[in-house]
């Protein structure tokens, strides 16, 4: 049993938060929530070539906006500071020194050419320890000579290194598959692997939650621990997130991010609820999980060892369950920005447009092109007017159309009490079923076969002029 639960999330600031970094950090977050435990947020910038301006930003600010509170990081502070691994460089150089003098490392001065010339063995070159070998004097007369290097582990060359995964069971690995991997680099920096360990081990890190690309590589982690004598972290390694049963996930591949989703008109909580279950299965069968749902139900049994497909029609859904559900005042505020990026974009009232589309979206990408009609109007076919269920056709349309302009002609007071009272007036009249009007107005005020409203609602949006007008328009094109 773990003593103390301390996850963390160890992002390198390289861009756009990936849906599986994400992921990552949620579970990271939710198994120390569900465990009374400490969430820690580490930034991983060792790798200065990949730094992106900018990307620490996009970080901090994801975490915000899904509702991750970390307990301790850049920002937050916290008792195992510096949070940032490049305010930290003088410490791994005194750790890999440790193990120069333990002999669970050592310099190497090997030139670019001679690991270009190694042997190529299935696909790879493995280091040699060559420099292993060098003699203290040696060594020495290189540092002197100011001799670039690196430092590497120094691993064993036989029997296994075998620990547990809380996922994937035991896991063992033949340590002569193991190569003499670099802690410290040329430039004196620590390489991710180093850096990872050292950062975990004075952070008290107890569990660590990564992808499954680690599970085995990581013996060579602990043969990092057990040369400086340290206690082991808990290991948690998660499948993959794909796009399909053979790629990965990967923004090169035009894949979204959670920017990206949030863009396309995702509501974040739907995104989080979503990402949750990609790779977890709670005991229950409802899909539909609030953030303090999750904190209460996650948990390692719940994880699955097979790979995940990020399905965006499955988002979509979930996505419009939260739509429907939103206050409505706030789908105005959310819908707004939307509605300003489509064709009515101010000429319509966005309280009535909101009251008809809310419950006809799943994204609130959807909004412009669902309303862009009110401002598009172009001849259509008119097989619209077909349909069988109601019954009604062209020539339906054609005799009942005339019969509705004149009526809405003649209304002095538009508005949509006074519009649906005239059309089911008219009904009456005709001795017909709602559907014989409503569907050929519906059509002819909007040429398409599915709106955000009917007949009375799109008379009231469009206003009279606009309303007669276009059934003007559509009644010419029934008797051309």
């Amino acid at each position: 049993m773990i003593k103390e639960v301390r996850t963390r999330f160890a992002p390198s600031p390289t861009g756009y938060m990936h849906i599986g970094n994400l992921r990552t950090a949620l579970y990271a977050y939710l198994f120390a929530r569900k465990n009374n435990g400490k969430f820690i947020l580490r930034i991983e910038d060792t790798d200065m070539e990949r730094y992106v301006e900018g990307a620490v930003d996009i970080i901090l600010d994801t975490l915000k906006t899904v509702g991750m509170d970390y307990d301790e990081g850049p920002i937050v502070g916290g008792d195992y500071g510096p949070y940032v691994q490049s305010q930290r460089k003088n410490e791994y150089m005194k750790y890999a020194l440790e193990l120069v003098e333990k002999g669970e490392a050592y310099y190497c001065f090997c030139s670019k050419e001679r690991l270009e010339n190694l042997p190529d063995v299935n696909g790879a070159r493995k280091y040699d320890k060559h420099c292993l070998h060098l003699s203290k004097e040696e060594i020495q007369a290189k540092l002197d000579a100011g001799e670039p290097f690196v430092i590497r582990q120094n691993m064993p060359t036989e029997g296994k290194t075998k620990y547990h995964d809380m996922v994937f069971g035991d896991i063992e690995i033949d340590n002569s598959e193991l190569e003499d991997n670099i802690l410290i680099k040329s430039d004196g920096m620590p390489t991710y692997n180093f850096a990872n360990v050292i950062d975990d081990h004075l952070m008290n890190i107890t569990v660590v939650m990564r992808g499954i690309e680690y599970l085995s590589s990581t013996p060579k982690y602990n043969l990092l621990y057990k040369a400086f004598g340290w206690e082991q972290p808990m290991y948690m390694h998660l499948p993959p997130i794909m796009k399909d049963a053979q790629h990965k996930l990967s923004k090169r591949n035009g894949d979204a991010s959670f920017a990206d989703l949030l863009e396309k008109g995702f509501l974040t909580e739907a995104i989080v609820n979503y990402i949750a279950l990609l790779g977890w299965s709670p005991k229950g069968n409802e899909e539909k999980l609030s953030m303090d749902e999750l904190k209460q139900m996650f948990g390692v049994e719940g994880i699955s060892k097979s790979q995940s497909i990020f399905d965006e029609q499955k988002l979509r859904w979930l996505n419009g369950r939260y739509i429907k559900e939103l206050d409505f005042d706030k789908f105005v505020s959310m819908a707004t920005p939307f509605l300003d990026k489509s064709k009515v974009a101010g000429k319509y009232d966005y309280i009535k447009l909101c009251k008809l589309i809310q419950s006809r979206i799943d994204t609130l990408g959807d909004i412009p092109d669902l309303v862009n009609f009110l401002e598009e109007f172009e001849a259509f076919d008119n097989e619209l007017y077909t349909h069988k269920k109601l019954k009604t056709n062209p020539d339906v349309a054609k005799d009942v159309l005339p019969k509705v302009r004149e009526k809405l002609a003649s209304l002095d007071d538009w508005n949509e009490t006074s519009i649906h009272d005239t059309l089911i007036g008219l009904v009456g009249e005709l001795g017909v079923k709602n559907g014989i009007v409503l569907w050929p107005v519906r059509v002819a005020l909007s040429g398409k076969a599915s709106t955000p409203g009917g007949a009375t609602e799109l008379a009231d949006l469009l206003g009279k002029e606009e309303s007669l007008r276009r059934l003007d328009f559509s009644m010419e094109l029934l008797n051309k």
